[in-house]
């Protein structure tokens, strides 16, 4: 089984929101990353969506770009960014979707053979960034409470092999360490996916590579080309 994986679609089929005032490689980029999508991904690829999915407000409007993900080839397992704002219930989402997996406060098993399991949460700012707030700080504690709470589900199914996705880098700029690498450092974390930087500015401080035993990469999908990346076998 193949591991792919491509964050921050910003899709936006049932919304206006064009990307390319982020660049002119972000044009018609949706049609790019479909393209692309299908010229590497096989039915029985696994392709990890770690957030920024939909430019939707509301659910009827993320529906538009859900079927289109839907109908696009591999098992698609998706987590929510900090746009995800039609988000609001995964029981109702995999009801509509049940050839889809959606993560929050759960955890996935890769197959049914294997004790391999996907893990997650959002994550936030990182401490030490030059715009922490109190407010972010709030919001980092509690995304360390669902981080434990996706992996310790897993544990309790007897994971012996995680892979995690996150939105938000789980390390600051200077790559610091923090409550996030401190977690996913007490639990069988083989590699870790995030998105969220955009721009060759933010692409240049990503943590790409191992660090303290953990792989991990930068799946924001203009970093990628708009190509999902092969991320490991299973």
């Amino acid at each position: 089984m193949r591991i792919f994986a491509i964050g921050d679609l910003h899709f936006g089929f049932a919304v206006h929101k064009p990307m390319d005032i982020f660049g002119k490689n972000w044009e018609n980029h949706a049609e790019k990353t479909i393209e692309n999508w299908k010229a590497c991904i096989q039915p029985g690829d696994v392709v990890l969506v770690p957030g920024d999915i939909s430019w939707a407000m509301r659910m009827e409007q993320a529906a538009a770009d859900l079927d289109i993900i839907n109908q696009l080839p591999g098992h698609k397992i998706l987590l929510p960014g900090n746009h995800e704002y039609w988000w609001k219930s995964v029981s109702k989402l995999s009801a509509q979707y049940p050839d889809m997996d959606f993560l929050k406060n759960n955890s996935i098993r890769l197959c049914t053979n294997a004790d391999i399991f996907v893990c997650g949460t959002r994550g936030w700012t990182c401490p030490n960034h030059l715009e922490f707030s109190a407010e972010d700080c709030k919001i980092y504690e509690r995304e360390q409470v669902r981080l434990r709470l996706s992996l310790d589900e897993a544990m309790r199914k007897g994971a012996k092999e995680i892979l995690v996705m996150m939105h938000f880098p789980p390390v600051n700029e200077r790559h610091e360490k923090s409550a996030f690498t401190e977690i996913l450092s007490q639990y069988p974390v083989r590699l870790v996916v995030y998105g969220h930087l955009h721009g060759e500015s933010n692409h240049r401080l990503a943590l790409q590579g191992t660090f303290e035993g953990i792989a991990y990469h930068l799946t924001a999908s203009d970093y990628l080309n708009f190509t999902p990346k092969h991320i490991c076998d299973i």
